[in-house]
């Protein structure tokens, strides 16, 4: 089961909790009523399906029912950041910031390395 950190409640929770709502930082029409059913098609239907990172929205339908955006890869379905909703795509290449949830392990003395 994933672990998926909502950035409103500031907590890690089950995927259970959560829907995925498409693609994120979609640039969508300003007047869908004008727009041909060509654009429209475009639009709503025509997405890619990349091997690697994509941006994903997600809502925490179980939780504070925000919508939120993530980074997650697709080959491994890690989660590489959450954040919230109307902010720009994270840098992915910049240090990551560690949080209270953030668990680190020391290596073990004699364990394979």
């Amino acid at each position: 089961m994933l672990l998926i950190y909502c950035p409103y409640c500031e907590e890690e929770r089950s995927e259970l909790e959560f829907r995925n709502a498409g693609d994120a930082h979609i640039a969508r029409p300003t007047n869908i009523a004008e727009i041909s059913d060509e654009e429209f098609e475009a639009y709503f239907f025509l997405r890619d399906n990349p091997k690697g990172v994509i941006f994903e929205r997600w809502r925490h339908i179980h939780g504070c029912g925000r919508f939120f955006n993530a980074a997650r890869d697709t080959v491994s379905d890690r989660f590489l950041t959450t954040y919230k909703a109307g902010e720009p795509k994270p840098d992915l290449d910049a240090k990551p910031k560690t949080s209270a949830t953030v668990e680190t392990y020391e290596p073990l003395e004699g364990a394979a390395q």
